[in-house]
């Protein structure tokens, strides 16, 4: 499953993800793959690959950092920044968005969008939504 991260820079994805390990029973430190690109956890039976693209130039980076080789049908990949590889990334089950509310409308927090794409991620979203 490939899920792609969308939102600014600081606005929460990587906590997202670290919340998502910790409901799924990750009991480990969630580091954020800013600069190492990719951090590695196992939780809920499933192996999971977490990319922060940010740091990318051109999406040749991609390739070069041989990541396609992660996307072996075996592992849920959730990937921040996924607009820096460009169309090398497969095409993603599940979108999620994070937006901060409006300081202006005295609204504190965010907004989470999840959108599903492939059946698998409208089967993935019903159960979370059951």
């Amino acid at each position: 499953m490939v899920i792609y991260l969308h939102g600014d820079l600081g606005v929460g994805k990587t906590t997202f993800v670290r919340a998502l390990l910790h409901a799924m029973g990750y009991i480990g430190r969630v580091k954020s793959p800013t600069y190492t690109l990719l951090e590695l956890y196992q939780a809920g039976g499933l192996h999971l690959c977490h990319f922060d693209l940010y740091r990318f130039h051109d999406a040749d980076e991609w390739d070069d950092a041989g990541f396609r080789d992660e996307f072996d049908g075996r592992n849920v990949h959730l990937v921040e920044w996924p607009e820096k590889a460009q169309d090398l990334l497969p095409q993603a089950d599940m979108e999620i968005t994070i937006k901060i509310l409006s300081t202006e409308t005295m609204c504190n927090g965010r907004n989470i969008e999840v959108r599903a794409i492939s059946q698998m991620g409208k089967e993935c979203l019903e159960t979370l939504q059951s």
